[in-house]
């Protein structure tokens, strides 16, 4: 039986208080969870539940108060360097042209000059940037630079995609293609994917398997949903799937209390 690409065993991340003699704060309470290879997985919960929290211990930036995080069969030590991580805000280094911003990765590896900028202008081309290498972040469109990152991501061909919400702050129409991209990016290629969503469309649109975490704190998974709809997919046309309506009642049923005791836990916040 093969390995998951990333499983999640048991994992907990505890806080611990920045005031002496307050109480800590618990984020995550023990989820086990896996990415098989090849298998786009989203997952959505409450604003603040953990969701990020989770993806950053499965890249290794923070290390779980208990448990175990596995990469093919393997205990993670240090940082996931089988998985590429595509951040929510830009991760682009403003002093770098998008092509430079796409080829650090492979010059950090060792890759040789001339074939580094070849693999990036080939990435670049792959998300249609043809021509647009010599542009600067502040030069380009928010879907550009998204574009841009989601090519530097790509080029170190990771084994394992993680993705924090890339696609929240852009507009609708420019959010839909950049789905698309991502998903036909995917199918040629197949890596195992997890990705971080508040839109439970975008979440049911473009997984193969929704996770619904609890909200906070201590979050912990409540529901898992096979999204069993034809591929390739349009991010808009299915939406009008009679299985895409009936999934989203599914999901939404478990969903809907969570978010609301999320958003009366940030009034709480907002009022002490």
């Amino acid at each position: 039986m093969t390995a998951p690409a990333l499983e999640l065993d048991d994992i907990t991340v505890s806080f611990r208080a920045a005031k002496p003699g307050a109480a800590g704060y618990t984020a995550v309470a023990a989820p086990t969870r896996q990415v098989a290879a090849g298998e786009f997985v989203s997952v959505v919960g409450p604003t603040g539940c953990g969701k990020s929290t989770l993806l950053n211990v499965g890249a290794g930036l923070l290390q779980a108060s208990a448990g175990t995080v596995r990469v093919f069969g393997e205990p993670l030590q240090g940082l996931n360097r089988r998985a590429g991580y595509m951040f929510q805000s830009d991760a682009l280094m403003p002093w770098r042209s998008a092509l430079a911003n796409v080829m650090v990765g492979l010059q950090y590896r060792g890759v040789p000059e001339a074939e580094a900028r070849a693999q990036a202008e080939g990435w670049l081309a792959r998300v249609g940037l043809t021509g647009f290498g010599d542009r600067y972040p502040h030069q380009l469109s928010g879907g550009m630079r998204k574009r841009t990152a989601l090519a530097q991501v790509l080029a170190l061909d990771p084994d394992i995609i993680l993705m924090d919400e890339p696609f929240s702050a852009l507009d609708i129409q420019t959010r839909q293609l950049m789905e698309n991209e991502v998903l036909a990016l995917w199918q040629a290629r197949r890596k195992a994917v997890l990705f971080i969503t508040h839109d439970l469309d975008e979440a049911i649109a473009m997984s193969d398997r929704v996770v619904v975490l609890s909200a906070g704190p201590a979050t912990r998974p409540i529901g898992e949903f096979t999204i069993d709809l034809p591929r390739p997919r349009d991010v808009a046309e299915v939406r009008t799937h009679p299985r895409f309506v009936e999934l989203h009642g599914a999901i939404w049923a478990v969903l809907r209390d969570e978010v609301l005791k999320g958003y009366q836990q940030q009034l709480r916040k907002g009022a002490a």
